[in-house]
């Protein structure tokens, strides 16, 4: 059925088809995608840097900073090497690691990423140091847990 030349030229039917483009734009989507996870990035500096395509391996040397906002965790070392296939990371040659106030030293330390553990070894003879902080209500929390209770008495001494 043909609209009529007075509904062609009413104001209604030249908005609506201005509109309709839009319209079918709309209904229209955009191709769609996997979604994926957020990544997290780490981020590593050092004065030199070497990637492997065929190991996965990149290792940096010299004055080696990571830091990886999404764990909180800033470290230093003299060299870095990500193993990107066992996602973990072995720092060496007098780290340092700090994360969310808590810190660990040692000549080598391993971070394994998807279990979110660090492997500390000393240089021999020496030994690991690590430093955490203990918020006041875990602090009184054990000291009310060590030790015997003394017994509840229920008449004054005399």
């Amino acid at each position: 059925m043909m609209p009529s030349a007075k509904l062609l030229n009413s104001r209604i039917f030249k908005g609506l088809s201005l509109l309709l483009p839009l319209a079918l734009a709309g209904a229209i989507a955009p191709p769609t995608y996997p979604q994926t996870a957020t990544p997290r990035t780490l981020s590593v500096r050092s004065d030199i840097q070497e990637a492997d395509s065929k190991t996965g391996i990149v290792t940096a040397r010299g004055n080696v900073q990571i830091n990886y906002p999404a764990r909180q965790i800033q470290a230093t070392a003299a060299q870095a090497q990500y193993f990107s296939r066992e996602r973990r990371i072995i720092l060496s040659g007098d780290v340092y690691v700090l994360q969310q106030g808590n810190s660990l030293r040692g000549e080598t330390v391993t971070y394994l990423i998807d279990e979110g553990r660090f492997i500390a070894l000393p240089d021999n003879p020496g030994q690991v140091e690590s430093v955490y902080l203990v918020a006041p209500e875990q602090d009184a929390a054990a000291q009310n847990t060590i030790g015997p209770k003394p017994p509840a008495s229920s008449t004054a001494p005399k």
